[in-house]
């Protein structure tokens, strides 16, 4: 996983806003416009904060335990930025691997969510990092990433179809090869929904 070792260009962007802004008409000297240029570079700095940090840090939490059944984190809120039409699209991810002697602390898949979620992204791709980088990382048994999300590129502008969600898989190892772990994982991570 490579990460960005470039520092955003705070300036540049603000410079590109007030470019913006005048190509749509408007005055960046405006009483309510003066400090968007600088909002927006904060904005993406924060938003896009990801794309500068290496998520094998979060690997330091394993602890050596005998437990070998599912662990799974359901319902991690999550927000990215569709490197699309730089717009967001906000969900939930649901995390699972099966052990093979190791475990991670529970906080840090989140963290892992969210340090992938953190940069310019598509759902698939997102999915497949987080799948990926836990599987490597942790060599577990199998392991399963479910993520649900809105996309204002489809909700806001275009088709225009709020309240849609799209769901996107990574399946790994044993929740791949073996049908009956599948449906499992599948039904753990869907459990008293609709």
């Amino acid at each position: 996983m490579s990460k960005t070792s470039k520092k955003i260009d705070a300036e540049r962007i603000e410079k590109a806003v007030v470019e913006i802004l005048a190509a749509v008409g408007e005055d960046a000297e405006r009483e309510g416009l003066k400090g968007t240029p600088g909002r927006v570079a904060r904005m993406y700095t924060e938003l896009l904060g990801g794309m500068r940090e290496d998520p094998q840090k979060h690997l330091r939490s394993v602890f050596t335990e005998d437990y070998n059944e599912i662990v799974l984190l359901r319902d991690i809120p999550f927000y990215s930025i569709c490197e699309h039409h730089l717009l967001p699209f906000i969900g939930s991810a649901h995390v699972a691997y099966l052990p093979t002697g190791t475990v991670l602390g529970v906080s840090k898949l989140a963290r892992i969510v969210d340090t992938f979620a953190r940069r310019l992204q598509t759902q698939e791709r997102l999915t497949y990092q987080i799948a990926d980088f836990i599987m490597d990382g942790l060599k577990p048994q199998g392991v399963a990433v479910v993520l649900e999300a809105s996309h204002s590129c489809m909700t806001i502008r275009g088709i225009k179809k709020p309240g849609s969600v799209m769901v996107t898989s990574a399946l790994r190892g044993i929740f791949m090869r073996d049908p009956r772990s599948r449906n499992e994982i599948l039904s753990l991570m869907y459990k008293g929904r609709k």
